[in-house]
Formats: structure tokens, C-alpha cells, sequence
């Protein structure tokens, strides 16, 4: 094959992938939005060539598709910065990635059905698989098609560059898109939603130590008394001496200054000593539910989470449903109880108590949602729930 012949074989063999990875973008991209579930029962914009063996673990065929797929961008990486340039050999094993990895990661994605996986599994592996695919399509965009070599330039520009980034760096970003697929992968069913769980509650824990160390500062009225008691003593004509050296200009410049300073001061309000208003009555409350809620969580990820397996049933188990009711309400708790924080910062007892009763009824709500074990009617965990839902009644 001549030069000539083999470089529009490659140019059309690119474009073509490229085209590929644009239309499976597309699919999930509809896979990984919240309304995945929907669309994934609609018929999809192109036609997959899943596996007919619904045992199959599309987790396992995602490591698997990621794993070829970055072995594969290695060789392109490296065949377009060496000489010589050899269009052939990048040619084969672009269809190499079209013929197999590509499309099974696709695959991997709608195989990952959410009455199976549940709908957070399904979602974050969509998520992750369209990464790999935008990062494989700008790989591929790299390649040369005057049969030479990339410059210095467009190999080594940093991901910040004004032209975009070069060949090494976008196969370094397609890498580590493939190694956080592989990664999730091999964590399982059970070990993404353990994570998953794991993560809510540290960031429960550390709205807990913030809301802690706000509520050991107290507002200085006495200092603030001192203070203007000791203005009171100033010398008047000592006063007047100095005021009479600013200009009005001077002066309007030190008030707008001294009102950004009080606004920036102001930003930051601590329960007062008198607490007129039984902000600590109700942060001691809600600390209480807090610590209350982040044992809940715990005792989710031990008794309920781990016990699940790596791969999913395929069919007959009530689990995955159980869980899709169970997931938005642990993600939704953090965030409450981040906005909780703020109506405290804020001093708002009526937006306190509003947001105090909905991260109870949350929280209510799941203890009951799991007090069942998956299999059976009670365990441990279903005596501890009941034993939860009194004390956080109590808080």
C-alpha cells in the first residue's frame, strides 16, 4: 500500500471511530443523567450490540472493555510521537478498538440495568464510561494526518495550554478515566454502594465538628461594652483634633471601608450570651440527631451495605428497589443538614426548626426503610432501628 493510500485509510478509519464515540456518547450520556432509567427504557438513538446473556456482570465487562481500551491508547500514544510514522500500524489498532473495547464499554453501561444494579450503580458507571469515551475521542483527534510525527508542541502542551492539551497529557487523561472505571469495577455491586455511604457520612461528620466549634464561640457583647465605654473616656478635644485633619473625602473613604469591614465582621454571627432567641437549646438538639444520624449511616454500610453481594441476582430479588427508595434520602441528609448549619450561622430559629424537622422525618424514614433485612423479617439491625427511632425522638 502506498503512502499516500495508507494515510487516507487512516483518516477515514479515525473519522469513522470518532463518529462512533460521538453516538455512544450520546447514549450514555443518557444513561448517567437522573432521568437514566427512563431513557434507558426507550428505545436508544443506536443500536447496541449487548450481550444476550443476562448473567453476564456488566461491571466485569466494563474492567475489562477499560482495561483494552487504555492498553490500546498506549500503542497510539506512542506510534504517533515515534518515528517513523507508520500509518498502518495505527490504523490497526484503531479497529481494533472499534471491532471490541469500544463498543462493549457502551454495552457495559446499558447492561448495568438499574432494576438490577439499582439506579445509583447504573448512573455512576454510565458516568464513568462516557469519561473514557470523551478522553478516547480526543486522543484519536491527535493523530496526525500529514504522516508525520506530532512537534514538541502539540505532544508535550500541558492540559492549561492556550492550543489544548497534547498527546501525553490527553493519554494521561484517558488513562485515569479507564483506571476510575476499573477501579469502580472491582469495588462490586456492594463495595460502590459501601463507598458511596461511607462518603455521606464523613461529610456528616464534618458538618457535626463545624457546627460544634461555631456553637463554643460566643458573641462578645461585654467586650464590645468595654469597648465603648473606653471610646466614652476619649478625650473630646483629642477627637476633635483629629477629625479636624480629615478632608470629606477621607472620611467618606473610612466609612465605606469600616461598612465592608462590619459586613465581613457581621458574616460570621455566634449565639449571643443572653440567646434570646434558644438557638443553644436547638443546636444541642441537633447535635444530638447528628451524632444520632451519622451512627445510623454506620450501622447501614456494616448490617445492610457489606452483607450484599459483589454481583447482583439477576432476577427475583426485591433489593434493588428496596435500595432506590432508600439512596436519595441518605444522599438528600447531608445536604439538609448542610443548610441546617447555615440557618444556625444565620441565627433563624423558624428556618432552624423547619429544616431540624425534615432531617428527622429523613432520617425516621430510612431507619425504617432498612429495619427489614433484605431476606427474612428481623435481625439485629431491625432491634436497633426501633431502638434508634426512640432516641432521636428524644433529640
Amino acid at each position: 500500500m502506498s503512502t499516500d493510500s495508507a494515510l487516507g485509510t487512516l483518516e477515514t478509519v479515525v473519522s469513522n471511530a470518532i463518529a462512533l464515540i460521538t453516538q455512544l456518547e450520546e447514549v450514555v450520556a443518557g444513561l448517567s443523567s437522573q432521568k437514566g432509567a427512563e431513557a434507558d427504557r426507550k428505545p436508544a438513538p443506536l443500536e447496541l450490540p449487548s450481550p444476550n446473556n443476562e448473567s453476564l456482570d456488566a461491571l466485569s465487562l466494563a474492567h475489562d472493555s477499560a482495561n483494552l481500551i487504555k492498553a490500546h491508547s498506549t500503542k497510539i500514544s506512542l506510534l504517533i510521537i515515534n518515528e517513523p510514522f507508520t500509518p498502518t500500524a495505527i490504523t490497526k489498532v484503531v479497529r481494533e478498538i472499534v471491532a471490541g473495547p469500544l463498543p462493549a464499554l457502551a454495552s457495559a453501561a446499558q447492561l448495568c440495568r438499574p432494576e438490577r444494579y439499582t439506579r445509583t450503580v447504573h448512573q455512576d458507571l454510565a458516568w464513568r464510561n462516557g469519561r473514557v469515551l470523551k478522553e478516547l475521542g480526543e486522543l484519536l483527534s491527535k493523530i496526525p494526518k500529514d504522516g508525520k510525527v506530532l512537534l514538541d508542541e502539540k505532544k508535550n502542551a500541558s492540559a492549561g495550554s492556550a492550543t489544548g492539551k497534547g498527546s501525553i497529557a490527553a493519554t494521561g487523561v484517558l488513562w485515569a478515566a479507564c483506571d476510575d472505571v476499573m477501579a469502580f469495577a472491582k469495588r462490586g455491586f456492594a463495595g460502590n454502594l459501601v463507598q458511596k455511604v461511607e462518603q455521606l457520612r464523613d461529610t456528616l461528620k464534618d458538618v457535626m465538628e463545624e457546627l460544634k466549634e461555631w456553637g463554643e464561640e460566643t458573641g462578645d457583647d461585654e467586650d464590645e461594652d468595654e469597648d465603648e465605654d473606653e471610646d466614652d473616656e476619649s478625650d473630646p478635644e483629642e477627637v476633635q483634633q483629629i477629625t479636624n485633619g480629615l478632608d470629606t473625602t477621607h472620611i467618606s473613604s473610612m466609612q465605606n471601608t469600616q461598612a465592608m469591614l462590619d459586613d465581613l465582621m457581621n458574616s460570621q454571627q455566634y449565639i449571643p450570651r443572653d440567646d434570646p432567641q434558644k438557638i443553644r437549646p436547638r443546636l444541642d438538639s441537633c447535635l444530638r440527631r447528628l451524632r444520632l444520624t451519622t451512627l445510623l449511616y454506620q450501622a447501614t454500610v456494616k448490617r445492610r451495605l457489606k452483607p450484599l453481594p459483589q454481583v447482583p441476582p439477576t432476577t427475583g430479588s426485591t433489593t434493588p428497589a428496596r435500595l432506590d427508595e432508600v439512596m436519595p434520602i441518605l444522599k438528600r441528609i447531608p445536604d439538609r443538614f448542610g443548610s441546617l448549619a447555615l440557618a444556625f450561622y444565620e441565627l433563624d430559629p423558624a428556618e432552624i426548626d423547619r429544616l431540624m424537622d425534615q432531617c428527622f422525618f429523613d432520617a425516621f424514614a430510612v431507619s425504617e426503610l432498612l429495619a427489614r433485612p433484605w431476606d427474612g423479617d428481623k435481625d439485629d439491625f431491625t432491634d436497633w432501628a426501633l431502638k434508634f427511632q426512640v432516641e432521636i425522638k428524644k433529640a
